[in-house]
Parts: structure tokens; sequence; C-alpha cells
């Protein structure tokens, strides 16, 4: 029997109450797999790795330790939420690494997005074996592996795995999720009492915001990236956009234009932004923003973001470009 197939007995988990019965199932398998063993577990604050350390939580308890690593490209407010979320309201074991100035020194100076993924890649399997290297008796490795990641690479998450651990931290896997799709993990985190904006948090790439600052990654432009998303994001949630759109995000090109600001000349950088609706990442439409809004968000981030002087709005669909722009 291939252990990579989704069992026909599985039904799709559409409803909170087949939810609630999946995860009454995954307890009792993950009591009996682990047993009195130690857990660990990336947590990233994405979906899918936080409904695994929920499952896990409730499961094992103490017994899971949680690392989160702050690599300095991901969002506004998610570092905090994750530590409200899981320290304070759940009372997980969680490890805070604020390797920030580790990510973006490795980063300087590289253009090539490729080079970029890797770098992002190979340092967060180090920091993580750092962690882990401190801990004793841990047995297990927690992953938010879902089902298209076995159909699509017949294996796990390249920015989950941390199967490239050195030699001697060698875990056996508990992937709890790794049968459903995107969909049932959310109806899933929703019963687990995981928050909306966690449990719905739009697609968001491994690399984070290192690839929506096109270019070699500067300190202000990064921060020109992430204000001007929690612009973004803040007003479609204001005006209803929220959970409507697929993904939604702005990128801030390694380019200048020149503005006026105070009646004096400014060379600064521009803001992108870039709202598409898919279905399954193969294609995707642009999102048709209501002109007032659009002047409205573009007034905000002319006003709010230092360093910016011009809002762009990217109307190309996939095919031909791509959603992402590296």
């Amino acid at each position: 029997m291939n252990n990579n197939v989704r069992p026909e007995s599985l039904e799709r988990i559409t409803t909170l109450e087949q939810a609630n019965d999946f995860i009454a199932e995954q307890i009792g398998e993950l009591r009996r797999q682990i047993g009195d063993g130690k857990v660990l577990l990336a947590l990233s604050g994405g979906v899918d790795s936080s409904v695994v350390a929920a499952l896990l939580i409730k499961a094992v308890g103490k017994q899971l330790t949680c690392v989160h690593v702050n690599h300095g490209l991901l969002r506004k407010g998610e570092p905090e939420q994750v530590i409200e979320v899981f320290r304070n309201q759940m009372d997980a074991n969680l490890i805070y690494v604020d390797a920030v100035d580790r990510f973006l020194d490795k980063l300087a100076g590289v253009s090539d997005p490729e080079q970029k993924r890797k770098i992002i890649g190979k340092e967060f399997i180090d920091v993580f074996a750092e962690e882990a290297e401190k801990l004793d008796g841990i047995r297990f490795l927690g992953q938010g592996t879902i089902y298209p990641d076995i159909l699509e690479s017949e294996g796990v998450k390249s920015h989950h795995n941390v199967g490239g651990l050195p030699e001697g931290l060698q875990f056996e896997l508990v992937e709890p999720v790794k049968f459903l799709y995107k969909d049932e993990v959310r109806v899933v985190g929703k019963a687990l009492g995981l928050p909306d904006n966690m449990v719905y948090r739009q697609p968001f790439p491994g690399p984070g915001l290192g690839v929506r600052c096109v270019g070699a990654i500067t300190r202000d432009r990064l921060e020109a990236v992430r204000e001007s998303d929690a612009i973004l994001r803040e007003e479609f949630a204001a005006n209803g956009l929220e959970g409507k759109v697929w993904q939604y995000f702005t990128i801030v090109p390694d380019f200048r234009s020149t503005g006026i600001k105070d009646g004096k000349r400014t060379f600064e950088w521009f803001v992108v932004i870039r709202a598409v609706n898919s279905i399954d990442a193969t294609a995707a439409t642009i999102e048709e923003i209501p002109y007032p809004l659009l002047h409205k968000i573009t007034d905000r981030i002319l006003a709010e973001v230092p360093g910016v002087n011009r809002v762009l709005y990217d109307l190309s669909p996939k095919p031909v470009s791509t959603i992402e722009w590296e």
C-alpha cells in the first residue's frame, strides 16, 4: 500500500462537524504515534503549519516544541501574531528566533531570484538545526505537508522540509494533514479555533517578501514592501474584499523614478499593486479594484510609506505573466 495516497474512506471535509470528526481521529492517531515522545515543529504562521501546531497541542501538549524563525521577510504583524496565538493563548512551548540581521546580511547584494531562494532556504535550515541541537530527547518532526505537495512533488515542501539537517538530527515525520487539500485544512483550522486572519491567510511564497522586493534586497525597500502591503490589506478588509480576492500584495522593484514632494524633486521607489483571482495558481485573472478604493490606497501609500513617490497597478493576467514577479 502506498502511504502517500489519500485513503478512499476519507471524505472531503467541508463542514465543521466533519472537521471535528477528523480532529478527534487525528488526536488519537498522534497519541498512538508519538506516545511519550517529544515533537519539534517549524511554525511559520501559515495555515498549514499553524493547523499542525494546533492539532499537536491538543494531542500531546507540552511534548511539542514550536520554533518560529523571524527572517525579516514576513508581513507586518505576523511574528507578533504567532507569539500571541500559540504562546499566550494556546500555552505552547514556543521558541522565537530573531534572525532578521542574519538573513538580511546573507542576502545583501544578491539580485538573482533563485540564488535568493537558495540562501533563504539554507539559512532557515541552519537556524532550525541550531535550535534543534539545543533540545534533548526530540524524536519526531512535525510538518505541514498537505496533499497537493505530495501530488506535485512526490515529497514534502522544500521550505518546510528540514530533511537537510546535520547528521545526528534525524527524526520520524509527523504529518497529520498530509491527505488534506488547502480548503480542508482551513475548515480544520476554523474548528480548532485559530483566528480567521490566520486560517484564511492568502497564499504566501516560501521566501516571503524576499520575492516581492525585486532585485537585491535592501532594508529600506523591504520596509516599503511591508508597509505598503499592510495598507493594501487594511483597505481590502475595510472595503469587503478580504476573502473575496484570492491574492493581493505589493511589489517594490529595484528601480527609482522622479517625483515631487514638498516642492522638491525626489528620486524614489515605486510600489506596484497586484490583485488576482485563481483556483489553483496555474492561471489567474485580474481583480478589478474600484477606482475610488484604488485612489485611497494610492494616497495612503504615498503619504505613509517612506521612500516612495509613485504607485502602479499591475493588470497582467497569468499567462502570460506569473502571479509573483520573481
